[in-house]
């Protein structure tokens, strides 16, 4: 089956994380970071050294390790009891990275919906990471030629992925408002996507955030 998925897009530092972790905690809603997959790898594995020779430079990870680190993470969630395909919807953030990516994973998910957070200032998304940098020691936010060679990267590679999906499922959030009027615009957003129906048998009933 197609996991219900709705995707958290915007360039590195637009708040895509922070709202993530939030929305994650409704009922119903299951939070995956990419990038937080990656920075959570041991640095001697195999995807782990993947992650930091790319991350390292500001570049994306290649397509089959990206998809594979989801797949796993994914199926680890199935199996810890952490994410109900039938009940869930998952909030994906950070993937998929590329158009290559969006058209591998359209046979994995259903987008129902795409919240593009956007931020014309680079300065700003700049300051933003170098905060981050000091608060989480994140290695791609390292240093400055790193954070523009991503933000480079998201215009030249990332961005594209919004062609991949119809424009009535793209909604278009200013991410320079305070956090909490970002979610209050995602919310409203939200509380219109159909929920899953999910059948007990006998009948068929639409699963409620607050359920």
């Amino acid at each position: 089956m197609r996991y219900r998925a709705i995707l958290l897009f915007g360039a590195p530092g637009a708040g895509k994380g922070t709202q993530g972790k939030i929305l994650g905690q409704v009922p119903n809603f299951i939070h995956f970071s990419c990038g937080d997959a990656f920075r959570n790898l041991r640095v001697d594995s195999p995807l782990g050294r993947v992650f930091v020779e790319y991350a390292s430079k500001g570049q994306l990870v290649p397509d089959e390790p990206t998809i594979e680190l989801w797949h796993n993470s994914i199926s680890g969630f199935i199996a810890a009891g952490r994410f109900n395909p039938e009940a869930d919807t998952l909030l994906l953030d950070g993937i998929p990275r590329n158009p290559n990516q969006a058209r591998i994973m359209t046979e994995l998910i259903e987008v129902k919906a795409v919240f593009n957070l956007f931020c014309p200032a680079m300065d700003k998304l700049i300051n933003r990471l170098q905060r981050r940098a000091l608060r989480e020691n994140r290695l791609d936010d390292a240093n400055v030629e790193t954070i523009r060679a991503r933000l480079e990267t998201y215009k030249r590679e990332t961005r594209a992925v919004l062609e991949c999906y119809p424009e009535e499922l793209i909604h278009q959030i200013d991410s320079t408002q305070e956090p909490l009027h970002v979610l209050l615009d995602i919310l409203k957003i939200v509380a219109r996507v159909p929920k899953p129906a999910v059948s007990d048998g006998n009948t068929t009933f639409a699963v409620k955030p607050n359920a």
